[in-house]
C-alpha cells in the first residue's frame, strides 16, 4: 500500500478529527497518508433550513462516505460514532475504536451563563432531539430553537440571536473551542447521545491488508469499544435511530462496565431511565462483547417494561448483534 487514503467529511470538525487518525495510522504504519475530502448530502443540506431529524437523522453524513469507501476512492473512513446508524453497512466494518474523549454535552451561553442561571425564557439553540427533550425537562420555560450548521455557526449565534446553544466538549475540544463552553454537563443527570466522544474508523470487509490491520491495531482501544458498544446496543435494542431522544452512559470500573440509559419524551415532559452493571473478565474482547451484550439487553428490557415505548418513537425490538462489527 504506497498510500493509505483516509476518507472524511469536509467539515472542520470532521478534518480535524480525521487528520488526527491520519497521524496516527501514518506513525504506525510508515505509510503516507493523504485526506480524500468526500461531500455528503448532510453538508449540502446545511442551509436548507430542514431539521437533521427530517432529514433522516445524522446517518445522512454517512452514507456518502460509505459509498466511495464501497467504490474503492478512499481505504478508511473516520465518522463520529453517533453519526453511525447502529446496523451493519454490508461489506463494511469498524475497524478500530479509538480512545474516546470527553462524552459530555457542552453549553455555551452569553455571559457566562449556565443552564441553571439562563433567564425566563431564554432561547437556546441545538439540532439534536435528545437535547430538546433534556432542555425542557430540565427548564420548561425555555424556547429552545432548532439550529443547523457547524461549531462555528451555531457559536455565532449566541451572539447574533441565542442566549446559548449546546453542543459535544469533544467536538469543542478537537477544535480548539472548548473554552467557549460555560457549563460542561455531567453524565450523571444528563446522559448524551450513545457513542459520543468516540471515532469510528471504518473499513471494507475482510480488506485490511498486514499494513493497514497493523494501523488499526494501533488505533484501537478496548475500553472504549466494549463501552460504545453497551451504549449502541440500547439503540438497536430499542429499535430507536440515532436522533432519538435516548441518553446512554457506560465506563469500566474497577472490572466492572456499568450502563445506564434514558429515555426522554420528545418534550421532555416524561422520562424512563435503567441501570445495570457486568463484570469483566480479562479474557479477549469477544468474549467480553458477549457480557455487554448481555447487560446491554438488561437495560433495554427494563426500559420497555417501564414504558419506554409509549414516550418516544422508537420500536422496542429484541437486542440484534455488535452494531460495531468486527474488532479486525
Amino acid at each position: 500500500m504506497a498510500t493509505l487514503r483516509v476518507g472524511t467529511r469536509g467539515s472542520a470538525l470532521a478534518v480535524a478529527q480525521s487528520t488526527t487518525i491520519a497521524d496516527r495510522l501514518a506513525r504506525a504504519t510508515g505509510t503516507d497518508v493523504e485526506l480524500v475530502r468526500i461531500h455528503t448530502e448532510g453538508d449540502r443540506t446545511q442551509g436548507s433550513g430542514e431539521s437533521l431529524a427530517s432529514l433522516g437523522g445524522t446517518g445522512v453524513f454517512a452514507s456518502a462516505l460509505r459509498t466511495a469507501l464501497l467504490a474503492d476512492e478512499c481505504d478508511v473512513l473516520v465518522h463520529s460514532l453517533k453519526d453511525l446508524p447502529t446496523a451493519t453497512h454490508p461489506g463494511l466494518v469498524i475497524g478500530a475504536t479509538p480512545g474516546r474523549a470527553d462524552a459530555r454535552d457542552a453549553l455555551c451561553a452569553r455571559d457566562g451563563l449556565t443552564l441553571e442561571t439562563l433567564p425566563q425564557g431564554a432561547r437556546v439553540g441545538t439540532g439534536s432531539p435528545r437535547r430538546v427533550a433534556q432542555l425542557l425537562s430540565r427548564r420548561p420555560d425555555l424556547e429552545v430553537v432548532d439550529i443547523r450548521g457547524n461549531v462555528d455557526t451555531r457559536l455565532r449565534r449566541v451572539e447574533e440571536d441565542l442566549d446559548a446553544v449546546v453542543l459535544s466538549a469533544a467536538g469543542l475540544g478537537r477544535l480548539g473551542r472548548l473554552e467557549a463552553a460555560t457549563e460542561l454537563l455531567g453524565l450523571g443527570w444528563w446522559p448524551t447521545a450513545p457513542g459520543q466522544g468516540s471515532l469510528a474508523v471504518e473499513v471494507r470487509e475482510g480488506d485490511p491488508d498486514d499494513v493497514l490491520a497493523r494501523g488499526l491495531g494501533a488505533v484501537e482501544d478496548r475500553e472504549t469499544r466494549l463501552v460504545v458498544t453497551a451504549e449502541r446496543q440500547v439503540l438497536a435494542g430499542l429499535e430507536a435511530g440515532c436522533a432519538a431522544p435516548i441518553g446512554a452512559t457506560a465506563v469500566v470500573d474497577a472490572g466492572l462496565l456499568l450502563l445506564s440509559a434514558t429515555v426522554y419524551s420528545p418534550d421532555g415532559t416524561g422520562t424512563v431511565s435503567s441501570s445495570h452493571a457486568v463484570s469483566l473478565d480479562d479474557g479477549p474482547v469477544e468474549a467480553q462483547l458477549v457480557d455487554v451484550f448481555e447487560v446491554s439487553r438488561r437495560v433495554v428490557d427494563e426500559l420497555l417494561e417501564l414504558g419506554a415505548a409509549d414516550l418516544a418513537p422508537i420500536g422496542g425490538g429484541p437486542s440484534g448483534g455488535d452494531p460495531l462489527g468486527s474488532a479486525s
